[in-house]
């Protein structure tokens, strides 16, 4: 298998042998270096135990820091303040926007491997288009939260066969959590073979009238991940397990998607997401309720306080390496 990013090429497979023959059959037909086991891709740093791999991007992480003149600050450990709602500020004194919006794309790309810091990133994102200095301040002490945990990284265990494995998914949502448009915050956290390999905190796309209907539609938007999921593995030869299991802590969007007893008051939901019953109906996805307390997903839709925000970090499988 090759996954190929312009002239940037990492190439895996099960036989060393197959691999080294691969690459010398390329090496006849292209002029390519190779640099041996992968350590460094697209500003994602490679570190291997002989039981773990690290994702991190330490070196990335160092160079932003250098980039916005953050690298002598003050350092944090504190992400966000518990339950901290941010608003438009209009009252405030726009910030440099140019500015804004290169720190924030530079933070979108290091959830790539710090998927504790998507939620918080994901709601100073809005802010985009006039941003006032509270969100710059807020923007910065992302920064300084990254330097202060700058030796996070993803952990994933070494297995030796993750072939019937299932997809491990939790997923959750905020209800009218956004103060400006009352719309919800939704995320969800997916595993496989005990690996985290998809996450996302998103607002949804329209105005929900129960935290039941936010959480119905968050599956919804869920399930779609899922099933390209299964399909991605299903081209990899790897075997998914079915149904696929998603966690979710609110029992009557899991009674929604199993039968029609709510149907008076689940009428108005667009069409799209109800997809989701038929899905349950074929045995496909099982949706199963999980307490809040090991509801992973929450850290993706709302500010946390530090000993429930460190506990679903470690969660997370972002640690220290």
């Amino acid at each position: 298998m090759v996954c190929l990013y312009v002239d940037d090429l990492l190439v895996t497979g099960e036989s060393m042998n197959e691999i080294e023959g691969s690459k010398k059959k390329m090496k006849t037909e292209y002029d390519m270096t190779d640099l041996g086991r992968l350590s460094y891709f697209l500003g994602l740093e490679f570190t291997e135990t002989t039981s773990e791999v690290f994702l991190h991007q330490k070196r990335y992480v160092s160079e932003v820091l250098k980039r916005f003149n953050m690298m002598n600050c003050n350092s944090t450990t504190v992400l966000m303040t518990a339950n901290l709602k941010l608003t438009e500020h209009k009252e405030e004194k726009s910030v440099d926007a140019s500015l804004y919006k290169q720190i924030m794309g530079s933070l979108r790309y290091i959830c790539n491997s710090r998927p504790d810091i998507s939620y918080r990133v994901g709601i100073l994102s809005r802010y985009m288009s006039e941003p006032k200095q509270t969100h710059l301040l807020a923007a910065k002490h992302i920064l300084r939260y990254l330097k202060g945990t700058i030796n996070y990284s993803l952990m994933f265990t070494r297995m030796t066969n993750n072939i019937g494995s299932t997809l491990e998914v939790w997923c959750d949502s905020d209800w009218s959590g956004y103060q400006i448009d009352r719309r919800s915050t939704f995320g969800y956290f997916v595993k496989f073979a005990g690996a985290p390999i998809s996450w996302c905190s998103k607002k949804q796309s329209v105005v929900t009238l129960s935290s039941c209907e936010a959480e119905y539609m968050a599956s919804a938007e869920t399930t779609c991940q899922c099933l390209w999921l299964e399909a991605l593995l299903k081209d990899l030869k790897i075997e998914c397990r079915i149904p696929i299991q998603l966690m979710v802590d609110n029992k009557s969007a899991i009674n929604l998607s199993k039968n029609q007893v709510f149907h008076g008051r689940s009428k108005h939901i667009g069409t799209k997401f109800h997809f989701l019953k038929n899905l349950v109906n074929q045995g496909r996805i099982e949706l199963l309720h999980c307490l809040t307390d090991v509801q992973i997903a929450d850290i993706f839709t709302k500010a946390l306080r530090f000993n429930r925000f460190e506990a679903l970090r470690d969660m997370l499988n972002v640690k220290t390496f």
